[in-house]
């Protein structure tokens, strides 16, 4: 009797595919197939291929098959104000409040989010959290077309994405500016303003593009024990986590915070109440035992970003944190003043750091990185029963890492060479919600020059309008010098 062989969307054959699933299979010569936008079938081709007729077949021999990367930490605006101050994070952090309020308009916010999304694509990072601005937690909030744009942008390219919103750290009114042109209008935005229009774009895009789309709640980090002036204003943080933690409740929203260290996760949940498992908190240095005790009462999740300026001041404890039972993710803090969307880079780099501290090769194993960036991601943004790992069912975010090239070689041990050895640019194909972003490092969505001309030009009106020109200078001490 002929076997009828089910029609599915795509096949990918002939891969080592890493699944991170339960078992942490890793299956040589091995298949996945999808159908829609979801994964179908895992397994050898040999089982897989006689089964199923695809329209469309990806030929994986000597690629690594994984779960789309997921990048838990970053922030909308960065892509644009890339090495301004040349080393000075002082100045850097003005730039961000200066372009974020009065330097930067609709078209900045679409064009950054198009080229953020375009890097992260190309990387393999399938899925990213970004704050809606940054620098000294100052965000975008004056309106909800800003937001917009920005997730028009992620739409068109077909990435998945989380925004993260919330008000501007105290005080407020703040001003913020708007441009018609060349003609720029200032206004003054109260803290009211801002939580109404944070309510509005959770109305108007959470959900989105098939669900690729979906927003989240963030609040500045509330530390008067390290920046003594926030005591003044520790009426307003405590009636902002009120507000938040009820915003975040009624529309089912994750929670993030940026820039915790210690003391303050233990002051978050026992003052504010903002821990919890809908929460996954960034940075997190210099924790102490109470604050990692808190998180695993709570379970909260924390996001370690091993590249970030943050981890330079202090260290996240994630060794610990890991043994104590709480998920931890890896962010790359987004791609300013001096990082990327390479979470390969992260990985590394995440395995270095902490080993140097412990002076200990054996600390956090190849694997462990791993699902920091996939499984143990996904958990702490909510969506581990839907992506994070190759597995029937659950939607196909799927990328290709081409291993037949001179620094990935010989072909053994697929997770050490994914892990240390191979980068962003060796990602071959990516795909989301079962589309084919990116083939054989032809993107498929988005004309790639016309997004990095886009932002170009966005760049050079922003800083037209803001002033800031001398920050692209070289400093004198970039020559010669241990020190900036």
């Amino acid at each position: 009797m002929t076997q009828t062989l089910r029609t599915i969307d795509l096949m990918i054959a002939q891969g080592t595919v890493i699944t991170v699933d339960p078992e942490r299979r890793v299956i040589e010569n091995g298949a996945v197939a999808i159908d829609g936008d979801r994964i179908f079938d895992v397994g050898t081709a040999a089982d897989l291929l006689p089964r199923y007729t695809a329209r469309k077949t990806l030929d994986a021999h000597r690629k690594a098959v994984l779960p789309g990367l997921i990048d838990c930490h970053a922030h909308a605006g960065h892509g644009l104000l890339k090495t301004m101050g040349g080393g000075d994070s002082e100045a850097w952090m003005e730039a961000c409040r200066i372009v974020y309020t009065v330097g930067s308009d609709e078209e900045f916010w679409h064009a950054e989010a198009g080229l953020a999304a375009l890097e992260r694509l190309k990387c393999g990072t399938t899925t990213g959290v970004c704050l809606f601005g940054g620098g000294d937690s100052i965000m975008r909030v004056d309106d909800p077309r800003y937001a917009a744009r920005h997730c028009a942008a992620i739409a068109e390219t077909g990435t998945r994405s989380f925004l993260a919103v919330g008000p501007s750290r105290p005080p407020a009114p703040r001003l913020y500016a708007t441009w018609n042109g060349n003609e720029r209008r200032d206004h003054e935005v109260t803290f009211e303003a801002m939580y109404d229009t944070c309510e509005a774009i959770i109305e108007s895009q959470h959900g989105g593009s098939e669900g690729r789309i979906n927003i989240c709640v963030t609040l500045p980090v509330y530390q008067p024990q390290h920046e003594p002036g926030h005591a003044q204003y520790a009426r307003t943080f405590r009636e902002q986590a009120r507000q938040y933690a009820d915003l975040a409740r009624r529309y089912r929203l994750g929670f993030t915070q940026d820039g915790h260290r210690g003391g303050t996760l233990k002051l978050a949940h026992d003052e504010l109440g903002l821990l919890g498992e809908n929460a996954f908190m960034s940075h997190s240095i210099d924790l102490t035992d109470d604050d990692i005790a808190a998180c695993v009462a709570t379970g909260t999740r924390i996001v370690h970003n091993p590249s970030a300026i943050m981890s330079i001041r202090g260290r996240c404890p994630v060794p610990e944190l890991i043994e104590a039972g709480v998920t931890v993710a890896l962010g790359s803090d987004g791609i300013a003043p001096d990082r990327s969307y390479d979470m390969f880079r992260h990985m590394f780099q995440c395995m270095h750091y902490h080993r140097r501290h412990f002076r200990d090769a054996g600390v956090l194993p190849h694997g462990k990185v791993l699902e920091m960036v996939t499984i143990d991601a996904a958990r702490a943004v909510g969506l581990e029963h839907e992506i994070g790992s190759l597995e029937a069912g659950k939607k196909a975010d799927v990328i290709l890492v081409d291993l037949f090239k001179p620094h990935l070689m010989p072909l053994n041990m697929p997770v050490y060479r994914v892990t240390s050895f191979a980068n962003g640019a060796d990602v071959s194909t990516t795909i989301v919600n079962g589309r084919i972003l990116m083939e054989d490092r032809n993107v498929l969505t988005v004309d790639e020059n016309d997004v990095l001309e886009r932002a170009q030009r966005a760049a050079d009106r922003m800083l037209e309008r803001t002033g800031l020109h001398a920050l692209l200078a070289a400093p004198p001490t970039l020559w010669n010098a241990v020190h900036y």
